[in-house]
């Protein structure tokens, strides 16, 4: 195999392999992405078993063949290569070593047999569609910072993609929960992707999936079975296993008699909620919200540290109402408020409450309250 290849070119797809590549890991091909080449085009290979990523672009292929090496010393020694280098991939069968030269650099790596790579066996997929990137990524990263970090409860390690009822009609809903907050974000539903099955999307794929669906243009083509999911633009395919378990009923979680409504300025109330809750202790992290006529008090009263106590200036019109909360999780759902202003829907100070963008009912997130 010989090749020639633009290093920006180069980096962006040895980038998107050596991130799905695990570091510890006791077989060595899985550290290997997969190089092949034909025609005018070469194409990466790298995968953990779980998920696969396939990255194709144009490459001066003088000769095609295939071979395995290291994915994270390809990617660094890639980096490390001046802006607009044309770098040369050589491997010779008889060493079996990989030569990579651009300018006066030259590197000799170690490779292992192309047959022993690990190829995801291809499945029948039951739904075939297509979904424009900031659809999916909307999805994705408003549902994100939900995902429980708990083994125990796996079948929680993921965000969960289904088709679903929304007000309108059927939308596509993406659904994560910890059991302390819930973010649940609807798009509309792509045509083809009624027959979809619900699928859990795990952790580490989601944050692969995020490379992909950078582009505003791109239209991403998705299918899905019972047990893969894969997600591709004409450059890069990623499929992955999805978990295999049941996403429990968030519904019922989702509170529907919530009545006494805040509405506040979302990037003032994250401001304060941090600025209060830098005395607050590192393990309980709470900060206590008092709700008066028009008038919020965020207050942290942590007897090793010190106590701190801020005003805000809100739209509330019910009878007074003190709850308190973890200040982690309420930044964190703050932070996903694209409009200006965050509404609470509060019930009492041991009921979830509910958080929604203004009017918009295509995001709702949940959070538990706690003692303070």
């Amino acid at each position: 195999m010989k090749i020639s290849i633009e290093r920006g070119t180069l980096l962006k797809a040895v980038a998107q392999a050596q991130s799905v590549v695990e570091r510890r890991n006791t077989i060595p091909i899985l550290a290997n992405v997969l190089i092949e080449a034909e025609g005018e085009h070469v194409s990466f290979r790298a995968t953990d078993l779980d998920i696969e990523v396939v990255d194709k672009t144009l490459a001066q292929v003088e000769r095609a063949g295939a071979t395995t090496v290291s994915a994270v010393t390809l990617h660094e020694i890639v980096r490390k290569l001046p802006d607009g280098a044309l770098v040369q991939l050589t491997e010779e069968a008889a060493s079996g070593r990989l030569t990579v030269e651009a300018g006066r650099s030259n590197f000799s790596l170690a490779t292992l047999p192309k047959e022993d790579f690990p190829v995801m066996a291809s499945s029948e997929y039951t739904a075939n569609f297509s979904a424009p990137a900031p659809a999916l990524r909307r999805l994705f990263d408003k549902s994100k910072f939900a995902i429980s970090t708990e083994e125990t409860r796996y079948y929680l390690n993921g965000v969960y993609l289904h088709v679903s009822q929304g007000a309108d009609g059927k939308v596509l809903r993406a659904v994560a929960t910890d059991g302390h907050r819930l973010a649940r974000i609807d798009a509309d539903l792509p045509a083809g992707a009624e027959e979809m099955p619900g699928v859990i999307v795990p952790r580490k794929t989601v944050g692969e999936l995020r490379k992909l669906l950078e582009d505003d243009e791109a239209q991403i083509a998705v299918s899905v079975s019972e047990t893969k999911v894969r997600f591709a633009t004409p450059e890069i395919t990623l499929t992955s296993k999805v978990i295999d378990g049941t996403f429990p009923d968030y519904t019922r979680v989702i509170p529907a008699g919530n009545t006494r409504r805040l509405e506040v300025d979302a990037g003032e109330f994250a401001q304060a909620v941090d600025r209060v809750a830098t005395v607050s202790s590192e393990r309980s992290r709470a900060v206590k919200l008092a709700l008066d006529e028009d008038r919020l008090v965020l207050s942290v009263n942590a007897p090793d540290s010190g106590a701190a106590e801020e005003e805000l200036a809100v739209a509330y019109g019910d009878e007074r109402l003190e709850i308190g909360f973890n200040a982690k999780y309420l930044l964190e759902i703050a932070s996903q408020v694209d409009r200006e202003n965050a509404v609470f829907l509060f019930n009492s100070a041991g009921d979830p409450t509910l958080m929604r963008e203004g009017n918009d009912e295509s995001a709702v997130y949940v959070v538990m309250p706690m003692r303070v």
